[in-house]
C-alpha cells in the first residue's frame, strides 16, 4: 500500500492505492463512521486485478474537513471523487460502501463517463431509500439514529467516554469483533483529529433524506427519478444480517439499475468487508471477470 496526499479541488485528500498503476482503477469509497484504510483487506486481495484506489472521503481520516454543513452536500462530495478519477483518463469502477455508495451512486448516476462499472457493499439508491424511510415501517425504525445525529452539539456525545456512544450506534445487533485491539485504537486515532466527527455527522445534516416516524407514513418527497438511472452493470453486495439498512432498502432497486447482478453473502451483516473480505473479493473477481 501507497498512502499520500493528493490535491483534489485544490484541497489535499489522504489517498491510499495498491497493485499496479497499470492495472484497471478501482475507486473504492469508505462510509461512516470509517476511512481509507478500512478497505486494507479487501484491496489486498483485489491488488493483482486492479489498481486500488481508496481516499479518506472530505471529512473523514486525514482529508481537508472543512466547517459548515454547506460544505457536505451531495454535489460537494461527489465533485472531490470526480476529481480523483479524471486524471485516469479512462473510466473506472466505482466501489462504495454505506455512505460510500451514495457517493458511488452519485458519480454512475451524474458522472456516467466516469464509470464503466458500479459495485455496491450495503448500500442503497436514493429512491428505493428514501421509499423506506418515508413508509413508516421496520426502516423508518431502523433509521431514527439519522434524525439524532442532525442534532446540534451530538459530536460531544459521540466522542465522550472514548468514543462510546459512537462505538455503539454501529455495533446495534452486529457483530463487531472485528473492531478491536490495536485495530480500534487506530479508528479511535482517525476520530480524534480535530474536527473530523463534526465534519463526519455533517454528512448526515446537509442530506435531503427526509427520515419519518415509526407508524407514521410521511408523502415521499419529489426527485428527479429520470435521472436517477444507473446505466452501468452494477453489483449489489448484501450482507444478509444487517440491522442498520433492511432488504426493503433495495426494493426496485432494478427500475434504476437494469444491469443489476445481486449477490447475497450469509453470516454477515452491514460489516460485511471485514467480515468476509475474502468473500467479498471473490465476488468482485467473479463477476468482473
Amino acid at each position: 500500500m501507497q498512502g499520500s496526499f493528493e490535491t483534489l479541488k485544490g484541497q489535499p485528500f489522504y489517498v491510499r492505492r495498491w497493485g499496479d498503476p497499470n492495472l484497471p482503477p478501482l475507486l473504492m469509497l469508505h462510509g461512516f463512521p470509517e476511512y481509507g484504510g478500512a478497505w486494507q483487506q479487501v484491496a489486498q486481495r483485489l491488488s493483482q486485478r486492479f489498481h486500488c484506489i481508496a481516499p479518506d472521503q472530505r471529512g473523514f481520516g486525514q482529508s481537508w474537513a472543512p466547517k459548515g454543513v454547506e460544505n457536505y452536500t451531495a454535489a460537494e462530495l461527489v465533485g472531490d471523487m470526480a476529481a480523483l478519477i479524471s486524471p485516469q483518463n479512462r473510466p473506472v469502477t466505482v466501489f462504495g460502501h454505506d455512505w460510500g455508495a451514495a457517493i458511488a451512486y452519485g458519480l454512475a448516476m451524474f458522472h456516467p463517463q466516469l464509470v464503466d462499472r458500479l459495485i455496491i457493499a450495503n448500500g442503497v439508491h436514493p429512491v428505493p431509500f428514501q421509499r423506506a424511510l418515508a413508509a413508516g415501517g421496520a426502516q423508518t425504525a431502523a433509521s431514527q439514529y439519522i434524525t439524532w445525529l442532525r442534532q446540534p452539539g451530538v459530536e460531544a456525545e459521540l466522542s465522550a467516554n472514548g468514543f462510546e456512544k459512537l462505538q455503539k450506534l454501529f455495533a446495534t445487533h452486529m457483530d463487531m469483533s472485528w473492531l478491536s485491539g490495536a485495530l480500534l485504537q487506530t479508528y479511535k486515532a482517525e476520530w480524534s483529529r480535530p474536527g473530523r466527527l463534526e465534519a463526519m455527522v455533517n454528512w448526515y445534516r446537509a442530506s435531503p433524506l427526509q427520515v419519518g416516524s415509526p407508524g407514521q407514513p410521511i408523502a415521499m418527497p419529489p426527485l428527479p427519478v429520470e435521472r436517477l438511472m444507473v446505466r452501468q452493470p452494477h453489483l449489489l453486495l448484501w450482507g444478509d444480517g444487517d440491522t442498520a439498512l433492511l432488504p426493503e432498502t433495495t426494493q426496485g432497486l432494478e427500475d434504476f439499475a437494469p444491469d443489476l447482478t445481486r449477490v447475497t453473502l450469509a453470516g454477515c451483516d452491514h460489516w460485511l468487508h471485514h467480515q468476509q473480505p475474502g468473500d467479498v473479493a471473490q465476488a468482485i473477481l467473479d463477476w468482473h471477470a
